[in-house]
């Protein structure tokens, strides 16, 4: 008979605290631009919907070169601090101030307007991936214990649950704090205040992560690029979460940029994109023991399967929102907030064993590397996301405006939007069950105890 390792907590209350309020920047930086960027440029500052679409798409890519480097560097860096608590600061000290320049609504609209965000939001990329991509490989160096890198995460978890609701009920309330749209001076009030939340959060896992333990972190790969990517290549379990992991983000990134267009359009206020967003927080601040407990029952794979299940499901009964109204829309929004609070868990918790077995196997310090590869490639083709729906609205007749001269939009563009929010990111979502099915890495075992001895 054979039982799963299990070995005490190694992780002090104290720095699980530290590192999960760094979740802040995680959640806030890909949700705020996510949920916002594509409207605030389309209905403000009059940029063609496709054009948008390639702003928010194109300083992504950027990240398929950058991640890798920056975690490649952090590998070998040798400091105090360790390796990857400098980079973490310098993230700090350059995020929030590029993140408010994105919103920061220059005099400009059209093509001149779409060029000043894009510029400013790769910088704000650039800035995301210093700290993120460090970060990100912290888990898997701290703890040993399969099972208490889903507690760590959990954490983690916790503080994305609360960043999300600041993201998507706190920054559109600030944003259409004037008016029922809003105005460009309170998008501007939103990019402070979030800038000022992301800079004392960014802080606060710099210093609360002083006494982490490093679970006896190997020496860092010196190999070059190609022999890094090779062994890279054979890494069935890392290229099948990889590819699990863009798959679900693609779908995400999508709802993302329509939820504003979709309450809207299809529920009727702009405003219920807060409540929208305080349906998907809820379950993510409430089921994470549930998680935990699921995925030590089912282990991780079995709730993964659970959560994209679960997700899928309410997002596709969301397609009826016409037939049965708002509080239908909020319903099943909230079913997939209990989904998606399963998949933002297990992802991270299996990249973290990805890490972690990497580690064993190869005696080598490489985990920036896998999570700049990781976080690169996630990102990248997640921000398409939102140059999908852009074209979507495009071939549905949306017509772009300015909050002075507001437009009716076509019944086409209207049908856009809730095939753009429901379909195709149900579709997407279903897709991924597959790659849970690929995904192999399961607990260590021990011989249990002789019952003769």
């Amino acid at each position: 008979m054979i039982a799963p390792m299990v070995s005490a907590p190694t992780v002090s209350r104290g720095v699980r605290l530290g590192y999960g309020v760094g979740s802040f920047c995680t959640a806030t930086v890909n949700a705020v631009p996510g949920l916002l960027l594509l409207y605030y440029m389309t209905n403000f500052l009059a940029v063609p919907a496709w054009l948008a679409g390639v702003v928010v798409t194109a300083p992504k890519v950027w990240d398929l070169v950058l991640n890798p480097l920056v975690g490649r560097w952090s590998d070998r860096t040798a400091s105090r601090w360790g390796p990857r608590r400098p980079w973490l600061l310098a993230g700090a000290c350059t995020l929030p101030i590029a993140f408010f320049l994105v919103f920061a609504g220059p005099p400009l609209t059209g093509a001149p307007a779409a060029a000043y965000v894009g510029v400013c939001f790769l910088a704000t990329a650039t800035a995301y991936a210093l700290f993120e991509v460090p970060y990100k490989a912290m888990p898997g160096e701290m703890t040993h214990d399969y099972h208490e890198r889903t507690s760590l995460l959990q954490w983690r978890m916790v503080f994305i649950g609360a960043a999300t609701a600041i993201s998507g009920v706190l920054a559109p309330a600030i944003a259409t704090s004037e008016g029922e749209n809003g105005t460009l001076g309170s998008y501007r009030l939103m990019a402070a205040t979030i800038a000022v939340v992301m800079l004392a959060a960014m802080l606060g896992s710099f210093f609360g992560t002083a006494r982490a333990p490093t679970a006896g972190a190997p020496d860092a790969d010196h190999g070059g690029w190609r022999e890094q990517f090779a062994a890279i290549k054979g890494n069935s379990a890392f290229l099948w979460l990889t590819v699990l992991s863009c798959t679900q983000m693609l779908a995400v990134s999508m709802m993302l940029a329509g939820a504003p267009y979709f309450a809207t359009y299809t529920i009727g206020s702009p405003k219920a994109t807060q409540t929208l967003f305080a349906a998907l927080v809820g379950p993510m601040l409430l089921t994470m023991p549930v998680w935990v407990r699921l995925s030590k029952r089912f282990d991780k794979r079995g709730a993964m399967m659970m959560g994209t299940l679960l997700f899928a499901g309410g997002t596709t009964a969301t397609m009826a929102t016409p037939l049965f109204g708002a509080v239908w829309a909020h319903v099943m929004v909230a079913l997939v907030g209990v989904g998606y609070a399963g998949l933002q868990l297990l992802q991270f918790s299996m990249l973290a064993d990805v890490i972690a077995a990497d580690a064993a196997r190869t005696g080598k310090r490489r985990a920036g590397v896998l999570t700049g590869l990781w976080t690169a490639i996630e990102s990248g083709v997640s921000s398409f996301g939102a140059l999908i729906f852009g074209v979507i609205l495009s071939i549905g007749g949306f017509i772009e405006s300015e909050p002075s001269n507001p437009v009716q939009q076509p019944e086409s563009a209207v049908t856009a939007v809730l095939i753009g929010q429901t379909t195709v990111p149900a579709v997407i979502i279903f897709t991924s069950v597959l790659m849970v099915l690929k995904y192999r890495l399961t607990p260590p075992v021990a011989p249990a105890p002789d019952a003769s001895s």
